[in-house]
């Protein structure tokens, strides 16, 4: 039987949104298109513009048609309080996720989403991949979801056999050549280090399925004349790191380089628990390490392939649309990779903390927002950010508690007011020393660690790698004792116990904030 012939229209396994506001208050037709492109644990130097080691002539294409920031920062570097960030433009504080969180964002806590507003003002809004909500199903502000949520995995293949309620799942189960085959049957765990080639053809891979489902909306969509809020959410880089046997091949051919180690990272060096294939921490094998590089270099690749699908599409099908579409391609954080002997997230370094982030105008408005050749801007910009920015591009209010900032102003504007500097955190989640707080400006980045009491100074332009701690250094003093003044003017006015007498307190490992079930809408501006 022809395989291709008896694939089961993605449409059919769930309705693609394509109805849009009717209560809108204007005529819409005319505004810009929005596309969300966003992958989950996507390093900030895992883009071929500024790391050779890597291919991606796609993402870098839209790089050079925008700009990318490369001091672009999750400031709670893991996937349900950062995607909280992303939908709310609201910071850490507010959000009231300091940490992993549990079960996914809050679907019912938050006045206005990020979707909820481009629906409201008319825009057909469409998300396919993975959202981290909760439930799962729910819509955030979205007309309709098509969803890929990794978490059904272990579940799915053991009890489901083959009925969870997720899109792509259902899908694939409608469509594999064979019965006895499922996604997992690589063997590699959802959070594992390990790595090999995916087991099955490419268009059987959810970040293919993600692509495929998503060219399909803007097919469908085309048919009536209001502008689209599209975001498409690959589960990968993520592990399990299984890209097509192209990708894999790729890469087993090239020379890659190991994981970066500071003297100072021995406190995460420890062989025995690096036997655990899900360690967070531990000193693996040269080898371990190139066959995991390998995975995840070949899984973003893999990705770079689908947006060159989305490009493609757009430019041929979409040609007027496609130079009246506003593109944003980031991650919700990054994952260390073995630097520090650490993999993962949720730690302050820049392997967790650095994302892609590239802010592609229309085409008509490129002279305008861009300035040719120098694409490449250093401010830091962070995910609460992107709401903002969206809004602001398609001419829709901005709310006015939002505590991110609107980017196109420093696209128009090199010289415009800009934040001085970024705060991040993240509560225990692996660890002791892995709770954190931590303040960038894209130069240097200091750190505090509550529970072992312990400061990190990095000096960014000269050690981009953090592989000197400076926080003993006399030289360094009285600039240490300026960003820690900096920490406790963040936290103090919290009412937490991390400051008392206006210094730091050591032992306090998660952070209390009164929005963790309450909704913020400005009532502490």
């Amino acid at each position: 039987m022809n395989l291709i012939r008896r694939i089961t229209p993605l449409c059919a396994l769930g309705a693609i949104g394509l109805i849009g506001n009717a209560n809108a208050k204007e005529d819409v037709t005319n505004r810009p298109n929005v596309i969300l492109i966003i992958a989950d644990q996507w390093r900030g130097d895992a883009v071929g513009v500024v790391n050779p080691e890597i291919r991606t002539p796609n993402i870098d294409y839209l790089a050079s048609r925008g700009a990318m920031f490369v001091n672009g920062f999750s400031a709670v570097p893991s996937c349900i309080p950062a995607r909280a960030i992303l939908m709310t433009g609201l910071n850490q504080w507010h959000t009231g996720l300091t940490g992993y969180g549990g079960g996914g964002v809050p679907s019912n806590r938050y006045a206005k989403t990020l979707p909820q507003i481009f629906t409201e003002a008319g825009y057909n809004t469409q998300m396919v991949g993975k959202g981290h909500f909760k439930p799962y199903t729910a819509k955030m502000g979205f007309e309709n979801t098509l969803i890929d949520e990794a978490g059904d995995m272990v579940i799915d293949k053991y009890f489901h056999k083959g009925k969870a309620n997720n899109d792509y799942r259902k899908w694939f189960y409608a469509n594999r050549p064979s019965e006895f085959i499922t996604p997992e049957d690589h063997g590699v765990d959802w959070n594992s280090w390990h790595s090999r080639p995916w087991h099955m053809a490419e268009m059987y891979h959810p970040t293919a399925w993600t692509m495929t489902t998503a060219i399909e909306y803007l097919e469908n969509q085309k048919k009536n004349k209001k502008p689209f809020f599209l975001k498409i959410s690959f589960h990968r880089p993520h592990s399990p790191f299984v890209p097509p046997k192209y990708y894999w091949e790729y890469y087993a051919n090239k020379k890659l380089s190991q994981p970066k180690v500071g003297d100072w990272a021995k406190m995460y060096d420890s062989p025995m628990t690096a036997f655990d294939p899900n360690a967070s921490h531990g000193k693996q094998s040269a080898e371990s390490n190139r066959l995991a590089k390998i995975g995840y270099y070949g899984e973003v690749s893999f990705i770079d392939t689908q947006v060159g699908r989305l490009i493609n599409y757009m430019r041929g099908s979409r040609g007027n649309d496609f130079k009246n579409t506003w593109i944003i391609v980031t991650s919700d954080h990054g994952d260390q990779l073995g630097d520090h002997n650490l993999w993962r997230k949720t730690y302050p370094y820049q392997g967790s903390v650095r994302i892609p982030f590239i802010v592609v105008p229309p085409a008509k408005l490129r002279g305008k927002f861009t300035n040719g050749k120098d694409f490449i801007r250093k401010e830091v910009v962070e995910l609460q950010d992107i709401m903002p920015t969206l809004l602001s591009a398609a001419n829709l209010d901005v709310p006015k508690y939002l505590d991110g900032l609107d980017i196109t102003k420093i696209m128009k504007d090199k010289d415009a007011k800009w934040r001085e500097y970024l705060h991040g955190e993240h509560s225990r989640c692996y660890s002791a020393p892995q709770a954190n707080h931590f303040l960038t400006d894209g130069k240097v980045k200091y750190i505090w660690l509550p529970q072992v009491g312990q400061e990190q100074f990095f000096d960014l332009e000269n050690d981009p790698d953090e592989l000197i701690d400076l926080a003993q250094q006399a030289e360094y003093q009285e600039q240490i004792a300026l960003w820690r003044q900096r920490l406790i003017k963040e936290l103090a006015p919290r009412g937490e116990k991390f400051v008392k007498d206006g210094k730091l307190v050591k032992g306090r490992s998660f952070t209390f904030t009164p929005w963790y079930k309450k909704t913020y809408t400005g009532q502490d501006k």
